[in-house]
């Protein structure tokens, strides 16, 4: 190849390489915006599910206390009846609450963006190969 051919040749590979990187990026940006508002999306229903055990936890604490208390007073005293039906409702009420958070713990944040910027990065390591230097 002459000198002049490896001037046009290269100019339009410089660009081309250039508007690759640019859409490259450009995707990879636009993914991470829908992958955050999706996982923000996620976190905000399962922070909703928490919380919509918190009332549950509270009223049903308060009823069974009152109702049981009545009940097991006859055996335990008032005391004893008490403890017994709040113990219950507090393991109830944790068992609800844990589940809960363990799936809110368990989501990956930005998953899929990481995996496509890790493709991206071992593709582009790959054509640069015995060519690229």
């Amino acid at each position: 190849m002459s000198s002049e051919q490896t001037e046009r040749g290269l100019g339009p590979l410089v660009a081309r390489l250039t508007d690759g990187l640019t859409r490259l990026v450009s995707q990879h940006l636009t993914l991470a915006r829908a992958e955050m508002v999706e996982d923000a999306r996620l976190v905000g229903a399962d922070l909703a599910r928490i919380a919509a055990f918190v009332p549950f936890v509270l009223v049903g604490y308060g009823f069974l206390c009152a109702a049981l208390a009545v009940a097991l007073a006859k055996w335990l005293g008032i005391a004893g009846s008490l403890a017994l039906v709040g113990g219950f409702n507090l393991v109830g009420g944790i068992v609800g609450v844990s589940r809960s958070a363990a799936r809110l713990k368990a989501h990956r944040v930005m998953d899929e963006t990481k995996n496509e910027l890790n493709r991206s990065v071992t593709a582009l390591a790959q054509s640069e190969g015995p060519h690229g230097r």
